[in-house]
């Protein structure tokens, strides 16, 4: 689980834009450039060569 402060300050590193947290999954999810980046052991990596893409069917489950 993520500290909620640092949901807050954490922004996807392409577009800046807001993440949404998929807690299930273990990924922090960028709806603007639909990409999830991987949380591994309670740390976001926030490498666009670590991210993959999603669906907007998968973007539309989490809101």
């Amino acid at each position: 689980m993520l500290d909620k402060k640092l949901l807050e300050i954490l922004a996807c590193p392409v577009c800046k834009g807001e993440l949404l947290y998929d807690r299930g999954a273990g990924e922090l999810v960028c709806g603007i450039d639909k990409l999830a980046y991987p949380v591994r052991e309670g740390v976001p990596v926030m490498l666009t060569a670590e991210a993959r893409a999603i669906t907007s069917d998968e973007l539309e489950s989490l809101r």
